[in-house]
């Protein structure tokens, strides 16, 4: 016969808890970098989209404007 470890939900979500804190502890340096990140990919695509909403100009008009 399986004997089998009995752990109701409170216990589930209290060792997630904990392990979690621990992740987050040990890897602190990783977790603000994937969230540094997906910020600018989120600021990016807002770019892109405000960006197809705007008139389209020629390339010889931008470069005019950097004076290249």
């Amino acid at each position: 016969m399986q004997q089998g470890l009995l752990i109701d939900d409170t216990q589930i979500k209290q060792l997630f808890k904990t392990a979690l804190v621990e992740v987050l502890e040990e890897r602190a340096e990783l977790f603000h970098q994937v969230f540094l990140e997906a910020w600018e990919d989120i600021g990016l695509a807002r770019a892109i989209e405000a960006g197809l909403q705007t008139e389209t100009v020629s390339r010889e008009e931008v470069f005019k404007l950097l004076g290249d």
